[in-house]
């Protein structure tokens, strides 16, 4: 049989449990302290429930608060604040009172709601009261001034009616004939707003932004069409107001034209301003090192800066972002085929020294009809309500060689014809096998605003006597805090530049124009402008 142990019992007095608070520590250096029995004590305490588990005490939950559940409200899943009446009318009197003296100032007034504040049923009201006494103004003694009256009776308000009916249509009657609306007694249908695109006030500020911004603006013109994608406006108010800048004009797109109208137009547009031919492409781009040079003789010029800000402006879908991809040789803008990409102003390093600036397109007004519009890529093609409308101008500026060899199209009789036969070309054809002009005609537009159809504008023959190639300087002012040397050096520099470009092997893109075309035909050369 088992003994059992019998227990020892602590007959000294002295406490031995490790939890006993009067337990010494004596000669153990490793015993607990009191501090430490009690906190030890305080994890062992477990609250008291009820039979349903509900918490009846706890040691640790506080006697202020026996519920800590938040409560739910309304307030969490909205935006709004709720103002008594009373509040908001003595915020009134106080902001009012405050406001009255010229030494305050509204410091974060976004962040109140003025719309409470400024009570308007008590504005609307006229307070005759307080610029003149009862009696004087609703009494028996009433003193209410006349009213000051245009005319005295009914023929004197008709005569000056007539008289000021007069002097307005002789103030806008020039506009009126320009309009061409008193010929005929008709008047022009209004455009859809997708052909006014580009010059929208937004559009504006973003570029005088821009154009405060930058001390060289460059514009870019589309090659096939330099003249119809200037700005006028913009270089008379550079001319006028801000002559300490400098322009210089781009021909972007110079594969699509022949080198021999690249040329020209170099020849022509460098009496004005500092011309170069450009070709955007992150790979195989031309006239990226002429650029770069002129841009750094700019910069030269600019030495009392520490760096130039340089704008790219210019109608849009002409390849300014394109141009600064070129420069970076990398995409550090968005770019599409398409108008309107770039919504708003970019700034963009180039060098320590040169930051560039991208501009969405703008729009300059003009007399352009619709189709004008359209052929100049300002407007979506996909966004067009009746995109065939605008085919007939497409088969009078292309040559019929030039959409034969694109379309396989030998012959037509007018646009609609052109249309059809391509719809039975490209199986583009409705239910019961009517053609889908709409979707053929955004396909012409395309090939169009793409550069797939080959059109350009031939440049002007300079006048016989004037054959020199040297290009214009006179918008290359000189900085008063520049030496003289520097910026005579800079200037020489940027006009060898323009001259050496006239003489390069300008690229073009294969099959799109023949043999003939790329030489240069003189019966195509328009008559010498007059100087």
């Amino acid at each position: 049989m088992v003994m059992k142990k019998e227990r020892r019992v602590n007959v000294s007095g002295k406490p031995k449990h490790s939890l006993d608070v009067n337990r010494g520590n004596g000669d153990n250096k490793e015993g607990r302290s009191a501090a430490t029995v009690r906190r030890l004590k305080m994890y062992n305490t477990r609250p008291k429930r009820d039979r349903k588990g509900k918490i009846l005490k706890h040691d640790l939950q506080s006697k202020e608060l026996p519920s800590t559940r938040i409560q739910p409200d309304r307030r969490w899943f909205g935006n709004t604040r709720v103002v008594n009446q009373k509040e908001l009318e003595f915020f009134r009197e106080e902001l009012q009172s405050r406001m009255s003296s010229s030494y305050n100032v509204i410091l974060k007034e976004k962040k109140l709601p003025m719309s409470l504040l400024n009570d308007h049923q008590k504005q609307a009201r006229v307070h005759l009261l307080d610029t003149e006494p009862f009696e004087d103004a609703f009494g028996p003694k009433i003193k209410r001034k006349r009213p000051k009256l245009m005319a005295v009776d009914y023929e004197s308000l008709v005569k000056k009616a007539d008289g000021s009916q007069d002097a307005f249509e002789q103030k806008h009657a020039g506009s009126a004939h320009t309009e061409g609306s008193e010929g005929d007694g008709l008047r022009d249908l209004v455009r859809h707003t997708m052909f006014e695109k580009g010059q929208s006030k937004r559009i504006w500020g973003e570029l005088y932004k821009v154009v405060d911004s930058s001390d060289v603006i460059v514009q870019v013109l589309d090659a096939r069409d330099p003249q119809g994608t200037r700005c006028y406006h913009l270089e008379k108010h550079l001319k006028e107001h801000c002559k300490h800048k400098h322009m210089i004009l781009l021909l972007n797109k110079c594969d699509l034209i022949p080198a021999w109208a690249t040329k020209g137009w170099l020849r022509v547009l460098s009496k004005e301003f500092p011309t170069l031919a450009f070709h955007a492409s992150i790979n195989k781009s031309f006239g990226k090192g002429s650029l770069l040079s002129v841009l750094r003789q700019f910069a030269r010029l600019k030495s009392d800066k520490q760096a130039i800000s340089v704008g790219f402006v210019g109608y849009p879908n002409v390849g300014k972002s394109s141009v600064i991809n070129t420069l970076r040789t990398k995409n550090v803008c968005k770019v599409a085929p398409i108008p309107g990409e770039t919504k708003v102003w970019q700034y963009i390093t180039l060098t320590k020294r040169i930051f560039l600036i991208d501009c969405p397109g703008v729009v300059y007004q003009n007399s352009d009809s619709e189709t004008d519009v359209v052929l100049k890529g300002v407007v979506r093609v996909t966004n067009l309500q009746d995109a065939s409308e605008h085919i007939g101008e497409v088969l009078k500026r292309v040559k019929k060689e030039h959409l034969e060899r694109a379309y396989k199209i030998k012959d037509w009789d007018d646009d609609n014809d052109f249309l059809v036969q391509l719809c039975k070309l490209t199986g583009k054809l409705l239910k019961g096998g009517e053609p889908d002009l709409m979707t053929v005609a955004k396909m012409v537009l395309h090939d169009w605003q793409r550069g797939r159809i080959p059109f350009f504008v031939p440049p002007p023959r300079l006048p016989e006597g004037d054959s020199s190639n040297e290009p214009c300087t006179s918008g290359l002012g000189k900085d008063p805090a520049v030496d003289d040397d520097k910026a005579s050096a800079a200037i020489k520099a940027i006009a060898n530049v323009i001259s050496s470009q006239q003489t390069m092997n300008v690229p073009v893109q294969k099959d799109l124009f023949s043999a003939k075309e790329l030489e240069g035909d003189n019966s195509e050369h328009p008559e010498p402008l007059d100087s």
